[in-house]
């Protein structure tokens, strides 16, 4: 690992959940940056919100253009879109289709792509892109990072302020994960919240804003964390939704919410952040 690289992650541990903005003025003196993100991201250390860049049409988005109207396996506004990018000669920008919001945009050329009809090239997101640490990040750091002798890096007090906080931080919580003494009750003294306990949360606070089934994930964070962290509670809704108990939908009209309110969302590889949690009864 390069002094850069090492310096990028000694930067990224100085915010909440190892995690924000890749515009973020902290990341200003790096040259490089989005390079040294998507190095460290091939060794799964970092993760960081993609977009797409280019767009082609495939084989088989070609064979859907020759069907006939009434066997098209895709809905009119796909079809469009899937024609626009069949008339260029090669490989086509996404702000080339214009016909569309950009949110409703990246949705359905997300879903062509899945379908296997266009092919899209990714790209690190360019407009409010987030870089997050890994759990393999977390592990290298803590367990198997040896400073190079031989670079002899130049560390600033900002930075190893950074690392001994994050060592203290997660080496304790290793230690009490491989406590090996004898099984005692003991009462703890963290607040443990699961799926169903949340699930019913989400209808208590509809009710009580009146949201209508369509509750905005900032009141979620703001009564959930803590004790939840930022990505405990992601993935206990990417699990609600997964089990068909909720609904995850994004935010298309932005004028309502402060931009607070809508970095609370679910940031997606493609398209806007979700946003609405709608239960399903």
């Amino acid at each position: 690992m390069d002094t850069n690289e090492l310096k990028f992650l000694l930067k990224l541990l100085g915010f909440p959940n190892y995690r924000t903005g890749l515009s973020a003025s902290a990341f200003s003196s790096f040259k490089g940056k989005d390079k040294i993100c998507r190095d460290l991201s091939d060794r799964e250390l970092v993760d960081y919100s993609r977009e797409i860049a280019t767009v082609k049409i495939l084989p088989a988005g070609q064979a859907v253009l020759t069907l006939e109207v009434g066997q098209l396996p895709i809905t009119d506004k796909e079809l469009k879109v899937l024609e626009k990018i069949s008339k260029a000669s090669g490989k086509i920008a996404p702000s080339k289709i214009t016909s569309l919001k950009a949110g409703e945009r990246d949705t359905i050329l997300k879903t062509l792509s899945e379908r296997g009809l266009i092919e899209a090239e990714q790209q690190l997101k360019k407009a409010k892109g987030e870089v997050w640490l890994t759990e393999r990040g977390i592990e290298y750091l803590r367990d198997d990072y040896n400073p190079n002798k031989s670079s002899n890096p130049v560390i600033s007090q900002e930075l190893l302020g950074n690392y001994v906080r994050f060592l203290r931080k997660t080496l304790a919580v290793k230690s009490e994960t491989i406590n090996t003494l004898p099984p005692v009750k003991v009462e703890s003294s963290v607040e443990t919240i699961d799926d169903e306990e949340i699930l019913l949360i989400i209808e208590k606070l509809d009710r009580e804003l009146g949201t209508e089934n369509y509750l905005p994930i900032f009141h979620l964070r703001q009564k959930l964390q803590p004790p939840l962290s930022r990505d405990e509670l992601d993935q206990a809704l990417y699990r609600l939704q997964k089990s068909d108990q909720i609904e995850l939908s994004s935010l298309q009209e932005v004028s309502a919410y402060t931009p607070e309110q809508i970095d609370a969302g679910i940031p997606q590889n493609i398209g806007g952040s979700l946003f609405f949690i709608t239960v399903d009864n």
